[in-house]
This record gives C-alpha cells, sequence and structure tokens, in this order.
C-alpha cells in the first residue's frame, strides 16, 4: 500500500451533517428553539463522533496498521475495523478481558473479526495500564510497525478533528451540547465555534474528572484554552451505563414526540439535561439550543459496555 494516500473520501461522508429543528414545548414555552445535530447519519458504519475523531488519526496513519483498544461491545472497535475494511489497512483491537479469549466471540467482537481487526485480549490490569511505556513496548514489538489510538479515539487529532463540528454551527445557534466520556468532543467543539457561541458538556461518568481533561486535550491540540465550554455534571443517572427506568422513559417519550431513535448511554442523558435545564430558564428566551446526536441506538438485547467515549 501507499504509506502516502488514504483518500477517506471514498467512504462518502455525509458532511455537514444535517442540522435538523425539534418542535418540543417543553423548550418553546419557555421561548427556546432546539436543534438536533445529526452526527449519527455522517456515515452508516462510522457514525457521529466516530468518523470525526478516527477521520483525522486515519489519514495520519496514511495505510499503516492501526492498534486501537475497546471493550467487548466497543463501538469504536467496530468503527476502527469497519474502516480498515472499507479503506484496505490493517487493524488491531486490544480487548479488555483476558477471558474473552476462550470464548465464542460476541456479534460486536465477531463483526470486527469478519472486517479484518486482529484481536488481542489482554487481563484487566494490563488493560488499565494500556498507556504504559512498557504496554505499548510490548503490543508494538508483537504487531510490529502499528500507528496507536486511545481508547474511544480521544487524542489531540482528534480533537482537531471535530473543529469541524463547530465550524458547521458557526452563526446557527447559541449553544451547542454534546454528551461526554472523555471530552475529545467538547474540546474540538468548543475550538470551532466563533466567540459569541458556546459549548455544553454533559459527562456520562462520574467523578468530575472532565473538566481537566478537555483542559488538557486544548492544551495538546490548540497550544491552550480554545473557545468558550462548560460542564454539567448532573445528568450521568448514577454512571456510565446507568440507565435507570426514568431516563427509558423520558427517551421512549422523546422517540415518539421526534421520531428519533435515542440512544441511551449517551444522548438520551443529553436530551434529558437540556430539558430539565430549559425548564430551569438556563437558556434565554429567543435563543437557540442544538443538541449533538453522537450515534445511534445500539441493539437492546446488548449489554452496556464502558469502552467509548465522546
Amino acid at each position: 500500500m501507499d504509506h502516502g494516500a488514504l483518500d477517506l473520501s471514498r467512504l462518502q461522508p455525509v458532511l455537514p451533517s444535517p442540522l435538523q429543528p425539534a418542535e418540543d414545548e417543553r423548550f418553546s414555552r419557555h421561548g427556546v428553539t432546539l436543534l438536533l445535530k445529526r452526527d449519527d447519519l455522517i456515515h452508516p458504519e462510522l457514525p457521529g463522533n466516530k468518523w470525526r475523531k478516527l477521520a483525522p488519526n486515519l489519514r495520519t496513519a496514511a495505510g499503516r496498521t492501526v492498534l486501537t483498544f475497546g471493550g467487548a461491545w466497543s463501538n469504536h472497535l467496530r468503527a476502527t475495523a469497519a474502516a480498515g475494511r472499507l479503506l484496505g489497512f490493517p487493524t488491531v483491537g486490544v480487548v479488555r478481558g483476558e477471558e474473552l479469549a476462550h470464548r465464542p466471540l460476541n456479534p460486536s467482537l465477531a463483526r470486527c473479526a469478519a472486517d479484518g481487526m486482529r484481536l488481542h485480549f489482554v487481563d484487566r490490569t494490563t488493560y488499565r495500564a494500556k498507556t504504559a511505556p512498557e504496554v505499548l513496548d510490548g503490543l508494538l514489538s508483537r504487531f510490529g510497525d502499528c500507528v496507536v489510538v486511545p481508547e474511544g479515539g480521544s487524542n489531540a487529532l482528534a480533537a482537531q478533528g471535530c473543529t469541524e463540528l463547530g465550524r458547521e454551527l458557526r452563526g446557527r445557534t447559541g449553544t451547542v451540547a454534546v454528551a461526554c466520556g472523555t471530552g475529545g468532543t467538547l474540546a474540538g467543539l468548543a475550538a470551532g465555534l466563533d466567540g459569541r457561541q458556546r459549548a455544553l458538556g454533559v459527562p456520562v461518568l462520574r467523578g468530575g474528572f472532565l473538566g481537566e481533561a478537555v483542559r488538557g486535550l486544548q492544551r495538546e491540540a490548540f497550544g491552550g484554552p480554545a473557545g468558550r465550554w462548560s460542564l454539567d455534571e448532573r445528568f450521568h443517572f448514577g454512571g456510565y451505563a446507568r440507565t435507570p427506568p426514568e431516563l427509558h422513559a423520558f427517551a421512549d417519550d422523546f422517540e415518539d414526540r421526534h421520531g428519533l431513535p435515542v440512544e441511551r448511554l449517551y444522548v438520551a442523558k443529553l436530551l434529558y439535561g437540556l430539558t430539565v435545564l430549559a425548564g430551569e430558564g438556563a437558556f434565554p428566551a429567543g435563543s437557540t439550543v442544538t443538541a449533538v446526536v453522537t450515534g445511534g441506538p445500539e441493539p437492546r438485547d446488548q449489554p452496556p459496555e464502558p469502552s467509548d467515549s465522546r
């Protein structure tokens, strides 16, 4: 393969992604317009922030083997494997859970394998240390010349890729809100908006660590703070993959109102949070708020897996 050329335009991504109005009296009664930024429609196999975060990493890899990390049901692993199949470069997936090596592959990992990804299972202690030099050195000695992309795809290149999301929304809205795992999308989104707009992150994990993570990504990607952004930590519903009945009821209702399939681990928490904020008067009358739909729902029988990030 020519390592100097990797034409991602062959995948025909839908860019800019559609921006759709969502008429909802929970917002309109306060004079607020709700828009949905449908990043879930960018590409069927690399939807939403998977495209925006992976594309710059794949361009840099330029056809070399991409090695990345995820859990047993990782959307990020599936997207990376699909990109490898579609564009013709090798992929390696380092999977959390050594015991999985001795079991039949679940549908998600089977899809990765069918797309040509080499799966390498490691124990959870090793997985937690996946950024340690000795672990990375061991992986590179095993698999050869690889470009390493972090779990969920969040790094400086990913943040730079997500600036395009902000640019697509310049002049279209006042506030742009996104659900957050490790903060890569928020870091880039804020940098891409103009100075009058602000980005709002809704963390789906507990812990209060996300602010420093976003600041760190912006330092790495842009040399320092970029854009106006804030976090509201109230809507994680107990932590990653916690989806209590109240959240499912809200998501079912939103689907009925708007005909939008609502992904539960990220998007439902975002939309719920915005609905609460509108009721609290957080958005001025006459303002426009945009919710970024970063992905579509998974099959309902799939167990949640805390391995991806927004």
